[in-house]
């Protein structure tokens, strides 16, 4: 009977969570709301919001740290700061709320000419120009590397804008005078080399 409520009881959490593989490797953080059910007490059982510190309280317990812990570690630690106040150890159940909503955001840039992957590519908001090449392989043997463009729209004016960019330099150690981060539906082209380029 206990494992039927055992396993019923963790059917519910799955079913209020999120995707189990982000909910593994996601890393608890401030203004996150976590369930926690208790299975031998339904009165423990409760909504909490991870505090600015990053920790979290709950009762028999006090606080205990949730922020940078993963749900299973989250879920380890109470269990063990519970189990003294039972006979044996308490079944205990943490999920995280609207896990939907807290997917990492990625931004689309397109990368077109000779890299050895162009088309559209995923990102991540402060990707600079050299990750992005990383990311589609690199440069081709053919690229004209001093004549790279971001070509970007502006969205108040709609005007397009275009940065040269010279990957040979930034390859000798160069900097940009000011570094260029993508931006969603920015465009990177990257010319074919000419004869004696």
């Amino acid at each position: 009977m206990r494992f039927l409520l055992s396993a019923m009881l963790a059917m519910m959490v799955l079913a209020i969570t999120a995707p189990s593989a982000l909910a593994q490797s996601y890393q608890v953080r401030p203004g996150d709301t976590l369930r926690v059910e208790v299975l031998e007490d339904p009165d423990l059982n409760r909504d909490v919001i991870v505090q600015p510190d990053g920790e979290i309280s709950f009762p028999l317990v006090g606080s205990i740290r949730a922020g940078g812990r993963t749900i299973s570690q989250i879920n380890a630690a109470l269990t063990s700061a519970l189990e003294p106040q039972f006979a044996e150890e308490p079944n205990v159940f943490v999920g995280l709320l609207a896990l939907d909503e807290i997917e990492e955001e990625f931004i689309t840039a397109y990368v077109m000419g000779e890299v050895e992957a162009p088309g559209p590519v995923e990102v991540k908001p402060g990707t600079t120009i050299m990750q992005l090449i990383s990311q589609t392989g690199g440069l081709t043997r053919f690229a004209a590397t001093k004549r790279l463009q971001l070509r970007r729209v502006d969205p108040q004016t709609n005007q397009e804008l275009v940065y040269p960019i010279d990957y040979r330099s930034l390859e000798r150690g160069a900097r940009l005078a000011t570094p260029v981060m993508i931006a969603e539906g920015d465009v990177l082209l990257v010319p074919e080399r000419r004869l004696f380029e």
